[in-house]
């Protein structure tokens, strides 16, 4: 069972095929996705959300559909990802409409909080491209710190 998680503006649930539509938007964009692999075809954009939804199965953890309560419309992801002989790590994407606005921020404080006090984790870490300003600066909002550069961050 994926937990929803609920904050003040979001409401962070499982990927699911009503997802497509945004994963779609963002992977699709060249300038939007460009620190996430992409852009890549429509047919990767699906093995993405399937991937993203079976990592819950697999792992136990994943990424979350980031949901606006305003309007129930999806706007991105957050959580947990883990590729193969890869550490575990704190993830997130929005959409460029919805940048700006503190979403990656609350999305990210509420997955945190999940992962030290449901999964019991002691410690969160993430990695980026030392050319992902944007991505450097949410990390230092929630309080994270460097080791090595800024390629990783615990949090």
């Amino acid at each position: 069972m994926i937990p929803i998680i609920e904050t003040e503006r979001l409401r962070l649930v499982p990927p699911s095929e009503e997802c497509f539509e945004v994963y779609e938007e963002f992977y699709t964009d060249k300038e939007a996705s460009k620190m996430y692999g992409g852009p890549i075809k429509k047919e990767q954009v699906w093995s993405r959300l399937k991937a993203d939804l079976g990592s819950w199965h697999l792992l136990g953890f994943g990424v979350w559909a980031i949901q606006l309560k305003s309007d129930n419309s999806y706007i991105g992801t957050c959580g947990f990802w883990q590729g193969k002989d890869w550490p575990r790590e704190l993830t997130w994407w929005v959409t460029p409409e919805g940048r700006g606005k503190g979403i990656a921020t609350e999305a990210s404080n509420a997955a945190l909080l999940h992962a030290y006090n449901e999964f019991k984790w002691n410690i969160v870490e993430t990695y980026m491209d030392d050319e992902n300003i944007a991505a450097r600066a949410l990390v230092e909002r929630l309080g994270g710190k460097k080791l090595g550069g800024y390629s990783l961050m615990t949090v």
